[in-house]
């Protein structure tokens, strides 16, 4: 065995002295295993490596700024491209103010510039991605004369619509029910849906667009096995004009006959209550304007934003990585957030609200008297506390957090790894899931 290609668990591939592990699109969350065995895959080659005097290399176009700051602190070597290949240029980014749009009278999907792109791409016979990161028809459904938005019965969050079945479908537990006909709050039949989905965009394209041949990529259209490798055959072979799809559309696509690139909602995930939310908002703006103009012909990407002026969304439309870079770590440096911070997250899950509280607070007041008596551990302490997790409750099990940021030294993180195992002994069993997590990509 000479070469091994794989996911995340190919890095615990039995090849014998590797030399070399190469980790592509490293800042990608899907490194990270979120079950047991918990464990990021680059963190595994950096051992791995070690051990058997290999070489690491971490890829990646929008590297995370956790890996950035390791090489310019001398941890990694920094080798950096500064641009394409053949010296392609990078396609010019339009952003789009949205606000101006509606002040314009344009309530469409589409601003008139993207709109424009795409009948000129059309027309020249090439090919388009669009990008919106919401699978679906609409976010919501929504009572207009009460305002209750429906939930599902299961979790704290709203239940998104799905026209092709009419049905309203729970994306984190799988709970599912049919369109309501009338508010099962007020009893109102003034029922619509809001927000946007993939299946809203290909039936606006449809319409707007009756002889393209659309494409959707999502988790609803790749569920079936083989069908990933389908969609993008037949776009590769020039069978579709348009390709709609989420995230998975933005990464590691090479089409020459891609010229226009769109973005219909940039900004969804910037106020997400996440500490990396500006990061990731840009890393996915960044990746997927790097879809176009990857041939002879030149690329183009129109962005659609209702804050146009945040720096990641700026940033991103400039292709500056250092620029973000050096703006995002200037506030991370000042809320004392990774790469400045080391957090411990214990993620407590259960049936029974009040006794979880309960039960979390509990636990912080166990790690207070730890921290009291044991000096490394006191010092190492930036903050503690137990708080309900932003989703409270995912198929009918209430969560709550206890969050522990310490500093990054060596040192204190094994101190507390070790206290994080004498806790876990302590509080087992119980009637509660307890689930630790150093350093975790989310705190949703």
């Amino acid at each position: 065995m000479q070469i091994v290609v794989g996911a995340r668990s190919a890095v615990f591939a039995p090849m014998e002295h590797p030399g070399l592990i190469i980790i592509d699109e490293a800042h990608e969350d899907s490194y990270k295993s979120e079950v047991r065995p918990r464990y990021h895959a680059r963190d595994v080659a950096a051992r791995r490596c070690a051990t058997e005097g290999a070489v690491l290399v971490l890829g990646s176009a929008t590297p995370a700024l956790e890996d950035y700051t390791r090489a310019l602190r001398g941890e990694y070597q920094l080798v950096e491209m500064n641009g394409r290949v053949d010296h392609r240029v990078l396609p010019p980014v339009d952003t789009i103010d949205m606000r101006r749009e509606l002040e314009l009278g344009n309530r469409s999907i589409f601003s008139q510039e993207l709109y424009r792109s795409l009948c000129d791409t059309l027309r020249r016979g090439e090919q388009a991605i669009l990008l919106i990161n919401r699978r679906g028809y609409a976010q919501f459904v929504s009572c207009r004369s009460c305002g209750a938005v429906i939930k599902c019965r299961n979790c704290d969050v709203s239940l998104t619509y799905h026209a092709k079945e009419r049905m309203l479908k729970c994306h984190y537990c799988g709970h599912q029910e049919p369109y309501p006909k009338k508010c099962p709050e007020c009893g109102s039949r003034y029922i619509k849906n809001f927000g946007l989905g993939t299946q809203k965009v290909e039936e606006e394209l449809g319409k707007l667009f009756p002889s393209a041949r659309l494409l959707r990529m999502d988790m609803d259209t790749t569920s079936r096995k083989g069908a990933h490798h389908r969609i993008l055959d037949a776009f590769g072979k020039g069978d579709y004009d348009i390709l709609l799809g989420t995230q998975m559309v933005a990464k590691g696509l090479d089409f020459p006959n891609v010229t226009l690139v769109g973005v219909l909602a940039a900004d969804a995930s910037l106020n997400l209550p996440d500490y990396r939310s500006c990061e990731k908002t840009f890393q996915l703006i960044t990746q997927v304007a790097g879809r176009t103009g990857r041939g002879r012909k030149p690329g183009h990407v129109v962005v659609q934003s209702y804050q146009p002026e945040h720096y990641a969304v700026e940033f991103a439309s400039h292709h500056d990585y250092r620029g973000f870079y050096r703006k995002e770590i200037a506030i991370r440096r000042q809320f004392d957030y990774p790469p400045f911070s080391h957090i411990i997250r214990i993620l407590i899950t259960g049936e029974k609200e009040r006794e979880l509280a309960q039960f979390s607070n509990n636990m912080v007041e166990w790690i207070r008297k730890h921290i009291e008596s044991d000096m490394l551990l006191k010092r190492g302490l930036l903050d503690l506390g137990a708080y309900p997790a932003p989703i409270e409750r995912i198929n009918n099990k209430y969560r709550w957090q206890v969050l522990v940021r310490i500093r990054t030294q060596q040192g204190y993180r094994d101190r507390y790894h070790i206290l994080a195992g004498e806790l876990l002994k302590t509080f087992y069993p119980t009637q509660f899931s307890i689930t630790l997590d150093f350093n975790p990509l989310s705190l949703i």
